[in-house]
């Protein structure tokens, strides 16, 4: 494709807007009322999400002598970290999910020099463990949301569980229907046209849209002053490691789009941005941001693979996240369209999880083991934190987090098991790292 014209950029970008506005937006709406929000504060989460987004997106893209992987990537919060959030905020506060950010976005930068050390750790049987546990413990979430909220006064009613339906069938039918760009943003449509529906039916509330601001400045430590708790940031720390491998594969994948064959030089810039993504989303009290593949996929459906396309992404979003009225146009999505949503994306962090573990070779008891013991007893944990009560609180925090034990369970096993294998899988993980993105992107 020849030169763009700035008009062709500025739309080009706002198409990667589009393509992932549904996973940055949503993260938010999950996580706000989970822990406890209430819609102004969730409308400021939403702006500053976006602000944010950009920001990390330009620092990846635009980069500089240490930092940025310079190609045309979108970075968004991880879906892997919605549970890990929820848990740590409803356990120890919000300022403890943000101090965890922070931490693990310092730790990330550190990592990034020894990646190829760490990933040994982290084979599929592992990171495909981790990242299930995070998306069963989710499902939960998704159907109370689906009956329209725990606590609310029509939970389970007839017209919550036609929103959500009527969502979920919509999501469905555009993956059957259409591919490429449509199908990149069958979410988005989706919530539209759940909403639509919701108004019909008289259930939304237009009130905070009129009562919400045109412009606003972005505030650091919103939400107060980060507070740094051990637990917390081992948990945080174990999701920002899996986006790392997740992250590199994406890297891969983007270079061979854009014909551009990337060393570890590349590699680690790159995910030593994402770390100062990380980092800086917790100081503007965000979230952890990683390299969205959805964008990828756009990439190599357009064949536009300049970065100032996505430069102008970044810019699009900076500018959103500083009007009040589009974050809070976004909060009027009822909780049961939102459910109807989150049924087919958390169930494809399951999907995820389970794609990884694919390649797995299950012919060997030992790793049988490690997927049904780390998954067993992470699941436990989470849905039966009880049997906990105990022991001390200091205990607690570690072990009531599924996640996190799930996940320290299967790093164990699988060097109790696969310890021969730790000196041999460098190569064949980036390989396959490689093979997967691709994959995803075309």
């Amino acid at each position: 494709m020849g030169k763009l014209n700035p008009w062709k950029v500025g739309t080009l970008g706002f198409q990667h807007v589009l393509a992932m506005y549904a996973g940055a937006v949503i993260v938010p709406l999950i996580v706000g009322p989970a822990i406890g929000l209430n819609a102004q504060q969730l409308a400021y989460l939403i702006s500053i999400d976006l602000f944010t987004c950009g920001i990390a997106t330009l620092l990846q893209v635009i980069g500089g002598k240490h930092f940025g992987i310079k190609l045309p990537v979108i970075l968004g919060c991880t879906f892997t970290a919605v549970g890990p959030m929820i848990a740590i905020g409803n356990l120890q506060g919000i300022t403890a999910i943000y101090g965890a950010i922070i931490a693990s976005g310092i730790i990330v930068m550190i990592l990034s020099q020894f990646m190829s050390k760490i990933m040994r750790f982290f084979p599929p049987v592992v990171t495909g463990s981790v990242v299930a546990i995070i998306g069963v413990s989710l499902i939960p979430v998704a159907m109370n949301n689906a009956a329209g909220g725990l606590g609310s006064p029509d939970y389970g009613s007839g017209k919550n569980l036609f929103l959500a339906v009527f969502t979920l069938v919509l999501i469905i039918v555009m993956n059957r229907l259409f591919k490429g760009y449509m199908r990149a943003i069958s979410v988005l449509l989706s919530l539209i046209a759940g909403t639509i529906a919701a108004y019909s039916m008289g259930l939304v509330n237009l009130s905070e849209v009129s009562d919400a601001s045109w412009f606003h400045v972005v505030q650091p430590f919103y939400f107060g002053f980060p507070t740094f708790n051990a637990s917390a940031i081992l948990t945080m720390t174990l999701v920002a490691i899996v986006s790392m491998i997740e992250s590199t594969g994406v890297f891969l994948a983007l270079g061979d789009v854009c014909d551009r064959k990337l060393d570890s030089k590349d590699i680690k810039k790159g995910l030593r941005a994402e770390g100062l993504a990380v980092a800086i989303g917790g100081v503007f009290n965000a979230f952890p941001y990683t390299s969205f593949s959805q964008n990828v996929g756009l990439v190599a459906l357009t064949k536009v693979k300049t970065r100032n396309v996505v430069i102008a992404a970044g810019v699009i979003l900076m500018v959103l996240g500083l009007l009040p009225k589009v974050a809070a146009l976004t909060t009027i999505i009822p909780m049961a369209v939102l459910g109807g949503a989150m049924i087919p994306m958390f169930g494809m962090v399951i999907s995820s999880g389970i794609r990884m573990l694919s390649s797995v070779d299950f012919s060997k008891n030992e790793n049988l083991l490690i997927v049904a013991c780390s998954i067993g007893i992470g699941l436990g944990s989470a849905v039966v934190p009880q049997i906990f009560e105990s022991l001390p609180t200091s205990a607690r925090l570690l072990v009531e987090n599924g996640i996190v034990l799930g996940s320290i369970t299967a790093i164990l096993l699988n060097l109790v098991f696969n310890h021969k294998d730790l000196n041999i899988s460098d190569r064949e993980r980036i390989e396959q790292l490689k093979t997967d993105h691709s994959a995803e992107a075309i």
